[in-house]
């Protein structure tokens, strides 16, 4: 088997949406995994089914797969990155962020994508654990709820210094919520299980096999969250794909580089060129 590679546009953030797409269908990536964001596709601009609709038709032009990624900074506040989010303080905050990630899964349904990909959020010092636990628990009922009555498939992501931090917090959370348990898949970012600690990034891969929604891979020292090049870090590349191989996944494997998009029209050719060659190299 050959795994299927997409490059994910918040990599590309200085790129029109067209061009990056291009770009990537040129390197010879199988997908993307599309950030919703106010400069690419804009899920809260007045013409968004107008604006998916061309978008659907350039990944079918360019056939390529794609996943809906949710993590845009400032999407929806301007002065507090990544808020407000499911375990936000106020209701009304818990309510914007449920309702992006509904719209997210009407773009995900309008261009047949495998999984939208979320996260829990950053508890604020002023929610406690067991109050944040319960936000969190209703807002991703209401979410895969919604989902599954549009038939879209649903992946949540572990991040680090997030209240879902780590595999484990994401299997506790199934423990609680036994409702999310075939609903709720889990977006496996392999640098974070690095970064934490808290596993081998490739005994993960084992260990959630059948719950992967969509993997991520970048470079990545132990304990220090930044993204770099896949040639970049102390994480070993090899293994990972080796084994995405034993489990035979079949979906996305995403690049994930938003710090590299002043350098994405070398970026983009440079990660696909080096995944095929370390995956070249599996049988050798």
């Amino acid at each position: 088997m050959r795994l299927r590679y997409a490059y994910n546009t918040n990599g590309a953030a200085h790129h029109r949406l067209p061009d990056a797409l291009r770009l990537i269908a040129e390197a010879g990536y199988d997908g993307v995994a599309l950030t919703l964001d106010w400069h690419h596709l804009d899920p809260l601009g007045e013409h968004w089914q107008a604006d998916t609709y061309n978008v659907h038709r350039l990944l079918q032009e360019y056939g390529l797969s794609v996943v809906i990624e949710t993590g845009a900074r400032y999407l929806l506040d301007p002065n507090d990155k990544h808020e407000p989010t499911l375990i936000s303080p106020l209701p009304q905050d818990r309510a914007r962020r449920i309702a992006f990630l509904k719209r997210a899964v009407d773009i995900a349904k309008l261009l047949h994508a495998e999984t939208v990909s979320f996260w829990a959020g950053v508890r604020k010092q002023a929610v406690a654990e067991k109050e944040a636990y319960h936000h969190l628990g209703e807002g991703l009922l209401r979410v895969a709820d919604y989902a599954e009555q549009e038939n879209v498939h649903i992946s949540l992501e572990p991040e680090p210094g997030m209240f879902i931090e780590t595999n484990t917090d994401y299997q506790r959370l199934l423990d609680t919520h036994p409702s999310l348990h075939d609903r709720l898949h889990l977006a496996l970012d392999l640098g974070h299980v690095w970064v934490t600690g808290e596993d081998d990034p490739a005994r993960a891969v084992h260990r959630y096999a059948d719950r992967l929604g969509t993997v991520s891979i970048e470079g990545m020292n132990r304990g220090q969250h930044l993204h770099l090049p896949l040639h970049e870090g102390d994480m070993e590349i090899k293994p990972l794909l080796e084994a995405l191989h034993d489990v035979k996944f079949d979906r996305l494997v995403c690049v994930e580089l938003s710090r590299e998009s002043v350098r994405a029209h070398h970026a983009i050719p440079e990660s696909i060129a080096y995944l095929r060659e370390v995956e070249g190299s599996l049988d050798s």
